[in-house]
């Protein structure tokens, strides 16, 4: 997905000052992400209360980032929007609402595992939808990852929250297929349908909301879609552009590695030794998998160069 938008090649200075700004933005990014389960849990409100409040203040945000961005010609950015663009919605509302409704029943480290694992799960889909093939390496970590999700599971039946999980899983595929279509439809314009999808989230909660709710919850939720949502699109889609995809991929690994630590540090949230070694295992393939994509990649721009 990322890709450097010059032709022309960079002066190394300008090169390495372009870098750390991508790396930047995306690590602010993933921080901004990893505060999703400690808003949850800080909420003293009921998951499609928090997705409605979450979802209008995201909507808010990105309408008015949009409107900034492209000015005169931000209607056009939505009058293009066509089956697409639904699509990529409504896979990406699906796996919000599970995120949410998964974080109150079962741990938020088991959440962001299943959240870290899409993309694997993406390679398969792409594999079967589009044909796209999947290199031995890949088919290695997507062993590993599932290795780790059945390790997770057991810990996970051992506790009563497999319903959580379930919701993780669902929400993981939903991510999948959101980022497939993406894929295949490149020309889409993903501010815009993010945009949708917190459109359409909070129409379909809104009648399941509690519409009056405490000031400082009012001021978390406000915080979870403008903060930890908008801006963390917003910064991702900014930084990617000026980093290779693999390390923009190692970066938001931030995200899994810190939401659990939050709210083991303000709530003593366990999730168990055998979820932390499932969790390991994912983090483990999704880290040496990275590594080696951007071996590759920067063995193929060195050929190619």
């Amino acid at each position: 997905m990322a890709q450097f938008i010059d032709a022309l090649p960079l002066a190394p200075a300008e090169a390495a000052a372009r870098y750390r700004r991508g790396a930047v933005l995306v690590a602010g990014a993933a921080v901004a992400w990893s505060t999703s389960g400690l808003i949850t849990r800080a909420t003293g409100t009921d998951a499609f209360t928090t997705l409605f409040w979450r979802s209008l203040f995201a909507t808010l945000f990105l309408i008015a980032y949009i409107a900034l961005r492209d000015r005169r010609g931000a209607l056009g950015a939505f009058r293009g929007l066509g089956l697409p663009a639904l699509g990529i919605a409504l896979s990406f509302g699906t796996s919000m609402t599970c995120f949410i409704i998964a974080l109150k029943q079962t741990a938020v480290a088991n959440v962001l595992i299943f959240q870290a694992a899409s993309p694997f799960v993406a390679a398969v889909l792409a594999w079967l939808w589009l044909g796209e093939r999947v290199s031995p390496k890949g088919a290695l970590a997507i062993l590993a990852t599932f290795i780790g999700i059945a390790v997770m599971e057991s810990d996970s039946l051992a506790n009563g929250r497999i319903w959580g999980d379930l919701f993780s899983a669902i929400m993981g595929l939903s991510f999948a297929v959101m980022i497939v279509l993406a894929r295949r439809h490149r020309d889409v314009s993903m501010t815009s349908a993010m945009c949708l999808a917190t459109v359409l989230t909070a129409l379909v909660t809104l009648p399941f909301a509690q519409l009056v709710v405490t000031p400082s919850d009012l001021a978390l939720l406000a915080l979870f879609g403008v903060g930890q949502m908008g801006l963390g699109l917003v910064m991702f889609a900014a930084g990617v552009r000026l980093i290779p995809a693999a390390d923009a991929g190692l970066i938001t690994v931030l995200e899994v590695i810190l939401a659990p630590i939050w709210v083991w540090l303000a709530f003593d949230e366990n999730p168990g030794a055998r979820a932390v070694l499932g969790g390991v295992i994912v983090l483990g393939a999704i880290i040496v998998h990275t590594l080696l994509e951007r071996q590759t990649s920067s063995a193929t721009g060195a050929r190619g160069g």
